[in-house]
């Protein structure tokens, strides 16, 4: 256990520092070779781990290449500007807006996407009207907190979601009509508690005059028009696979792949730069750290979490479901989101109740937002803001993170009961 401990440690700390540009999956593989090397885990065990994390991995490489051809269209700046634009020049309007933006693209592109895409767009669109320092912090967290906090409502809004659901067989039907209310609420809350911490950093009239219109955004308008019709169909197409019981990435990667072809065909993009530009190393990185993790698992952290359910379901379902998800929001704010998802989806097998999986993804899903290291989103987003000349410090963003977090993750799990 204690060789387990100091190998995912290590593994954790070179994933969130990078050192000499050092890429987080090789990081992770580094660390999954390592620990098949000393005996952590089996080559078996390697085969488990990747019959879990393939169908979430390759999902997320379709969603995130989507998500790539659609920016490159101009999708995701029209969306932007469009939002500005109906906020009528109000700071506070736009302030609301702006979440709900970023709730929908995390819901249909998933929080990594909103993450990669979203970030320097509004980014840049803030530095246009000329914001000063404290509303351009306001409007980042805020879009960077509603990112993961509306990452619950599909299977494919989010890597821990498409995981979870994987590993207790949940359809994507079963999945949305149970993670309505409790996203709602995510919503609801995250965008009230929000508004009540910043509402004084938010300025009232924000001047949009000589802002761009939505439509010069749009690079290609055949795509454009054909994209509405083509996100419809996708959706449709992963109910049609959960009455199948096809794997998500069938629809996910097959339907980007359709898409980049379409695109190629239409002159929107160059495809090989655009496979190229997609982030493999998640792919590593999510078999690789699983590996890691998977030692924690046959050290014997998995049967104490168990236990620790278990007494939690003793006491009754309200205790079991918020105990569950502030449990899961926890270790994912120390010890990041990824392995948490897994280590608890394990753990919530063995103390025998599936149910309790949707507060696993509500508690893996929120409560990174708490800490910098919580989530690869988080992480992300970070890494695209220091790109673009904008650093938010750790202290920073503990602070915010610890007084927003809490009560909306109680919301959001009180909509499981």
């Amino acid at each position: 256990m204690i060789l387990a401990i100091a190998l995912f440690l290590i593994t954790l700390v070179l994933v969130i520092w990078q050192p000499r540009g050092l890429q987080i999956g090789t990081s992770a593989v580094a660390g999954a070779i390592a620990a098949v090397a000393l005996g952590v885990v089996s080559l078996s065990d390697v085969w488990t781990v990747t019959s879990i994390v393939w169908d979430a991995t390759l999902a997320f490489i379709g969603i995130i290449l989507l998500s790539m051809v659609l920016d490159e269209i101009g999708f995701f700046e029209w969306a932007a500007l469009k939002m500005v634009r109906f906020s009528k020049g109000n700071g506070h309007v736009m302030f609301v807006y702006m979440m709900v933006l970023g709730a929908l693209v995390a819901a249909f592109f998933a929080n990594d996407g909103a993450a990669l895409i979203l970030t320097p767009i509004i980014l840049a669109k803030m530095k246009y009207l000329n914001m000063k320092p404290l509303p351009m912090f306001a409007f980042l967290m805020a879009g960077g907190f509603i990112g993961d906090s509306a990452s619950n409502p599909l299977i494919i809004s989010n890597l821990t979601n498409i995981v979870t659901a994987g590993y207790f067989h949940l359809g994507f039907w079963e999945y949305a009509k149970t993670m309505f209310l409790p996203n709602l609420l995510s919503i609801i809350a995250s965008i009230a508690v929000l508004w009540i911490y910043f509402r004084k950093d938010i300025p009232t009239h924000i001047d949009i005059g000589n802002l761009a219109t939505p439509e010069s955004a749009i690079k290609n308008m055949t795509m454009f028009h054909l994209s509405w019709w083509f996100l419809g169909l996708l959706m449709l197409g992963y109910f049609i696979g959960d009455h199948y019981h096809l794997p998500v990435s069938v629809f996910a990667l097959g339907g980007a792949l359709i898409f980049l072809g379409i695109a190629t065909y239409f002159k929107a993009t160059k495809p090989i730069m655009t496979i190229k530009a997609a982030p493999w190393q998640v792919v590593w990185f999510s078999i690789g750290l699983y590996v890691v993790v998977y030692g924690l698992k046959n050290g014997g952290l998995t049967t104490y979490l168990a236990e620790m359910i278990t007494q939690l379901q003793s006491m009754g379902n309200v205790y079991a479901v918020i105990g569950t998800g502030f449990l899961s929001a926890i270790l994912s704010s120390v010890m990041n989101n990824m392995p948490t998802i897994m280590i608890m989806d394990i753990a919530i097998g063995e103390a025998g109740n599936s149910a309790l999986a949707y507060a696993n993804i509500i508690g893996c899903n929120l409560g990174p937002k708490m800490t910098p290291i919580g989530s690869l989103a988080t992480l992300l987003w970070l890494h695209v803001l220091a790109q673009k000349g904008v650093k938010i410090g750790w202290g920073e963003y503990i602070k915010v993170g610890l007084m927003v977090t809490p009560p909306v993750l109680l919301v959001a799990l009180i909509g499981l009961l």
